[in-house]
């Protein structure tokens, strides 16, 4: 999952972004409103944490209305230190899902961000399943056959976003745009390297069937062969 946080306080944004990827969030920051609103309509992002107060020449509620207006409805969260009921209001009026006032906990944040997540079916963040193998994004613990599988950060993120697009074909960019940030160092085999470490870890052990394949020419598809969409 990727996600957007547009923060003017740089130490705020520094944290949340720290946070967000220790719970396997690709995550994109920008300090200003210009730069956001720049990211926020040309990238695709699977969640949008935005400051109400920003400098540039809108703020968090005129980014809300051009994406909305612009038919991108990507969910929104709005970071604010106003905290009265009209203020909260705005914001969800302009057409953000989820208000937080600062300072706020850490913990608040993800139960939020999981929340508005779990309002998509394909971003729901209840466990999923395909056949013998589980992951569970909130605990973080994978298992096949009865048995947990060890994953880094990136690797539970690429299995993640296989697993909410089962039998259907993904190109590399489409991963790259959905797993790794914009500021990562991806080179031209990155993405055929991390499938490479998830095969050795969730098809090369066990006797069923391969998860993992490829669609020679096109990219990566999750699910048995011959069920690819």
């Amino acid at each position: 999952m990727r996600v957007l946080v547009v923060e003017d306080e740089h130490k705020i944004a520094n944290a949340v972004k720290r946070g967000l990827q220790q719970q396997s969030y690709a995550v994109d920051v920008a300090y200003d409103a210009d730069q956001g609103l720049a990211m926020a309509t040309t990238e695709p992002y699977d969640l949008m944490i935005l400051d109400r107060m920003l400098p540039g020449k809108t703020d968090g509620i005129g980014i809300v209305q051009t994406l909305r207006s612009n038919n991108i409805h990507t969910p929104v969260l709005l970071l604010t230190a106003k905290d009265k009921v009209l203020d909260r209001a705005e914001g969800l009026n302009a057409g953000a899902d989820d208000y937080l006032v600062k300072p706020f906990a850490f913990v608040e944040l993800i139960a939020r961000v999981r929340a508005l997540l779990r309002r998509s079916p394909q971003t729901s963040t209840t466990a999923l399943a395909y056949q013998d193998l589980t992951l569970n994004p909130e605990s973080m613990l994978v298992e096949r056959s009865g048995q947990q599988i060890e994953l880094t950060t990136k690797e539970f993120a690429l299995l993640e976003y296989f697993m909410r697009h089962p039998e259907r074909v993904l190109s590399k960019e489409q991963l790259i745009q959905h797993v790794w940030d914009y500021d990562a160092d991806i080179l031209p085999n990155t993405v055929e390297v991390y499938v490479g470490y998830l095969r050795t870890k969730i098809d090369k052990p066990f006797k069923s069937e391969s998860l993992i394949n490829t669609k020679r020419g096109f990219g990566y598809y999750f699910g048995v062969l011959g069920n690819t969409k």
